[in-house]
């Protein structure tokens, strides 16, 4: 049974300070939180033209602005309600612009034998023809007479002018991206490279067709950086990755080494935690004591087959935390300091990030009868797998300014956080030093930066100081559920070298008490199946808490980040479920609680 009593506060005193709205600083942030998406296809990716993308760049950075562009899957149009703050259009390098070559009539690649299902009208006989080259690629066959390297590299450099074109110092960012997609018998281990600037840029975006090895990725980025480019690659994903994407040996199944830590730290910052093909935070498997860690799992493997990935272990972010101190333990090092964003993954330029303005992850999907129920002969594990996409999620950032030059530097020092889609802003703050007060107090962020780390920081030797003590915020999304609670999530390794996690509970709505085992009552569900619509009469709009390690070990290594929920509101496929007037199809959440998830804060003895 946990004793919860924290730093001498015991649950009761603490709600005292976790309760109740946040008084407003008269003082300017040192930082501002910006929300985008870095994750995104148009039609120059193999996958998002053969599933019926007809988008430009130029409609992905205009739909981002706010501005209606043309639906691909039905026509018509659609639009974000709440514009983002920064974007970058990612295609994949892999036959990058090719395949919508194949509509061309003067092009060679017309008369390709696949050319005739990919531009096909019937749009499943497309998508069977897109299974089929992804089930080909994934298992090592390739096909030399659909690499372009004339159409590839003009593609690429129309990607960087327009990230160009569009961006607005202080009013909306881009930046050049693309994606490097490998596949290796389905696991996936993508990674988007994104570009400070358009600076030294590389003529050539890298293609897994050169190899599937992360590392020939980061040497290839280090050459680039070397070249005078700035760029940062992030993994996404993972949990379609069959335990690979946070595997204990490298890609040719060697022992990690110092190098590699060091290699890999240096080229990737940050995760993908959560996004269209879901949530990787961790599952069920991984953490039997968290009753909130099945949240929207996409448990397949990369490929049109359903396929199941075997190994949970390596595909989320929680034990990748876990397995990267251990390994630091053993004096590896750790490569798996992950700062979080979320993501879209959207094939249609729009990032679908709006649960209430879901349009899908591929142009087809656009019809809600469609991503719902499927297209005729569409095989069924197909339509399940459709159903159990999530909506797109959001990167968080806290940087000084809206330009490329703040925004990528927020993302090197790890002060991001990922969201489920809504615009939840969330701080956390580290330090020795922390009053209980200070989390109420109208310059909270002004005494964070002061006296400890923002999330992504280290947290130095405490010295004689029993506990590290953390400052927690988040205010809700104007347009989204108002807030369940605020969670502290803690990894460490033990005097034995065990790994253990637990997750605390320190701020909430409501009137309510932990219990003996620091567990909340769940607040009330208002979600209204048959209508899709739900009352912000439960939750609060903002939470604000103090916390100090109830088992703090100074000898121990550990890390920290936040997961903020929402209340219950309706998922996508109950809202087209009640605008089809049918029953939310069997195996489907009809509820979700949205949510948010900071990058940790770590303390190493």
């Amino acid at each position: 049974m946990l004793e919860y009593k924290i730093a001498g506060i015991t649950a009761m005193t603490l709600a005292l300070y976790t309760h109740g709205p946040l008084a407003q600083s008269s003082e300017a942030p040192t930082t501002e939180a910006f929300f985008g998406a870095v994750h995104v296809h148009t039609k120059y990716s193999f996958d998002g033209y053969t599933n019926g993308s007809l988008t430009t760049p130029t409609d992905a950075y205009r739909w981002a602005m706010g501005k209606e562009i043309t639906n691909s899957g039905i026509g018509g149009q659609i639009k974000i309600s709440k514009p983002l703050d920064f974007y970058a259009v990612s295609d994949h390098a892999e036959w990058m612009g090719v395949f919508k070559e194949m509509a061309n009539p003067d092009s060679p690649l017309s008369k390709h034998p696949l050319a005739s299902r990919i531009t096909s009208k019937d749009m499943n006989a497309r998508m069977q023809a897109f299974a089929e080259h992804l089930r080909n690629y994934s298992t090592g066959q390739r096909d030399e007479t659909l690499t372009d390297p004339g159409i590839q590299r003009s593609i690429w450099t129309e990607i960087i002018n327009t990230a160009d074109e569009f961006n607005k110092p202080g009013e909306f960012t881009t930046f050049p991206a693309f994606e490097w997609s490998a596949n290796p018998n389905m696991r996936n281990l993508h990674r988007v490279v994104l570009f400070s600037s358009s600076k030294k840029v590389p003529d050539m975006a890298y293609s897994s067709l050169e190899s599937n090895d992360p590392k020939d990725l980061w040497n290839w980025m280090d050459k680039a950086r070397d070249g005078g480019a700035t760029l940062l690659a992030i993994p996404h994903n993972g949990n379609a990755s069959d335990g690979l994407m946070f595997s204990l040996s490298t890609y040719t199944g060697k022992p990690l080494t110092t190098d590699y830590v060091a290699t890999r730290n240096r080229n990737e910052p940050l995760y993908e935690i959560t996004q269209i093909k879901g949530t990787s935070e961790t599952h069920p498997v991984l953490s039997p004591n968290d009753e909130f860690a099945g949240f929207e799992l996409w448990d397949y493997t990369l490929s049109a087959d359903a396929l199941v990935p075997d190994h949970k272990a390596g595909g989320y972010a929680r034990q990748a935390l876990l397995d990267g101190l251990s390994l630091q333990e053993k004096g590896v090092g750790n490569p798996f300091r992950y700062g979080f964003i979320g993501d879209s993954d959207t094939h249609n330029a729009a990032a679908a990030n709006e649960e209430y303005n879901y349009t899908g992850k591929f142009a087809f999907e656009n019809d809600p009868r469609h991503r719902l129920l499927g297209m005729e002969g569409q095989p069924e594990h197909q339509v399940k797998q459709v159903r159990e996409f999530s909506s797109g999620g959001l990167a968080g950032v806290w940087a000084q300014e809206n330009t490329r030059e703040a925004i990528f530097d927020a993302m090197t020092r790890k002060e991001t956080f990922g969201t489920t889609g809504p615009h939840i802003k969330v701080r956390f703050f580290g330090g020795w030093d922390y009053q209980p007060g200070d989390a109420q107090s109208a310059d909270l962020v002004k005494r964070g930066y002061k006296a400890g780390v923002p999330m992504g920081g280290e947290l130095g030797n405490g010295g004689e100081k029993k506990s590290p003590t953390f400052l927690v915020w988040a205010a809700k999304d104007p347009d989204s559920g108002n807030l369940d609670r605020i969670q502290v999530v803690k990894g460490w390794i033990d005097a034995a070298g065990k790994q253990h996690e637990h997750v605390f509970n320190v701020s909430w709505s409501d009137d309510r008490e932990l219990n003996t085992e620091g567990k909340l009552p769940a607040l009330k569900n208002t979600v209204n199946i048959k209508t899709a619509q739900y009352s912000n009469e439960v939750g609060s709009a903002q939470l604000s808490g103090y916390w100090a390690d109830p088992a703090f070990d100074p000898g121990q290594q550990a890390f920290y980040y936040l997961r903020v929920l929402e209340i219950h509101t309706p998922r996508w496929s109950t809202r087209d479920a009640a605008l089809l007037n049918i029953e939310v199809p069997p195996g489907l959440a009809t509820s979700i609680q949205e949510r948010a998830f900071t990058s940790p804060i770590w303390y190493t003895p």
